[in-house]
This record gives structure tokens, sequence and C-alpha cells, in this order.
């Protein structure tokens, strides 16, 4: 690695370090997963020695990484503001890291449909925590009530639907590209519905 960039070099030896004591691994143990000695590893942590591109491939190997990602910089861009959907009472960010997936925040104010052919099934897979009340999520033929605090997980091919119990709840929900197409989809054929009742 060139060392003209001090920052980046800097960065990128924290990293290192950091990785190796997220995976408890003292220097002995790194090292040998990465063919190095020990006192190489102690100073290329600590700088004093060059960093050089074969070694930097090998220790994202060794620490189960990849090199892009050991010598990525900080986006100056940390702060991402919400795009607010007022006519379905939602908030949504994506996630510049994967561009495919959106992170949503809804509030549910009525409860869960009766009639089954309000359920969607779409392809993707769908994540989902409570904030505050309880859910009620309807997948296939099965009913799950999520209270506050817990999450859920979900393949979206599963007809689902969600709805709020004994008042109105707050759920955060991060879905992938096909998720959320096919809420998109599904917001789009139901033009007139109640857009708070059902999470499709």
């Amino acid at each position: 690695m060139e060392q003209g960039n001090d920052e980046l070099d800097g960065l990128v030896r924290k990293r290192i370090r950091a990785l190796r004591l997220a995976q408890g691994w003292s220097l002995e143990e790194l090292a040998g997963r990465a063919n190095l000695s020990q006192s190489s590893l102690s100073r290329i942590e600590n700088g004093r020695r060059r960093l050089a591109l074969d070694q930097l491939v090998t220790l994202a190997r060794a620490l189960d990484t990849t090199l892009d990602q050991l010598v990525e910089t900080a986006s100056d861009d940390v702060i991402i503001s919400p795009v607010i959907d007022s006519a379905r009472g939602r908030m949504q960010w994506p996630v510049k890291g994967d561009p495919g997936v959106t992170v949503v925040r809804q509030r549910v104010t009525g409860p869960p449909p009766d009639n089954p052919a309000r359920m969607r099934a779409h392809p993707g897979r769908e994540w989902l925590v409570v904030l505050s009340g309880t859910a009620i999520l309807m997948l296939g033929h099965r009913r799950f009530r999520v209270e506050t605090h817990q999450a859920a997980e979900f393949p979206t091919m599963l007809p689902h639907a969600m709805g709020a119990e004994g008042g109105p709840c707050d759920v955060l929900g991060i879905l992938d590209r096909d998720a959320r197409r096919g809420h998109q989809r599904a917001a789009r054929g139901a033009e007139g519905e109640d857009p708070d009742a059902t999470l499709t």
C-alpha cells in the first residue's frame, strides 16, 4: 500500500486490530492464520512496518473480509434523511452499502384483514421489529402476535399481511430489493384501501 495517505494507512491498521479483537484472537492466532510472524503482525498494527498489498490480501482472507472492505474509506455522508411518504404514513431510508435494501418505518392503525384475498405474496425477504404497540402478523394460515421490541423475519412468497392489536403500533422493516418492489406494486394496486391496515 502507498504510504502517502497517512489517514487511510492508519485506518487500515486500526481496522485490522479491531477485526482481530472482535474475533477474540491474539496476535499469535491471527499471525498463524495469515502465515505471518507474530512480530510482523504487531509491527503492522502499530505502524512500524510498511503495509504490503500481498499481506493485506492474506490478512483480509484470514479476517473473513475482503480487501475492498479492509481499505474502504469512510463516507462523508454519514447522516441519511428519510424520504416521507405522507399518503401511506411511511418514512423510508436507503441503505448506501446495499442499494437493494430499504428501511421503512410505518404506523399501523387498523386490524389485520379478515379476508385472505387481501394478503399479498411476492418474491423477497422481509425483517421487521415492532417499536411500540402490538402487531398481528398473518403468514399463510398462521397468525403471530409481535410485541414491542420483538422482531420477525419471513420470506415474502408466503401470503402475508399485518395489522395492529389494541391500538396503533409502530413498525420498522428492512426489505430486500424484491420485497421492496413487491410493496410498491401492492401499493399501486391497492389504491383506495386503508393504507395503514396492511403491510404488504
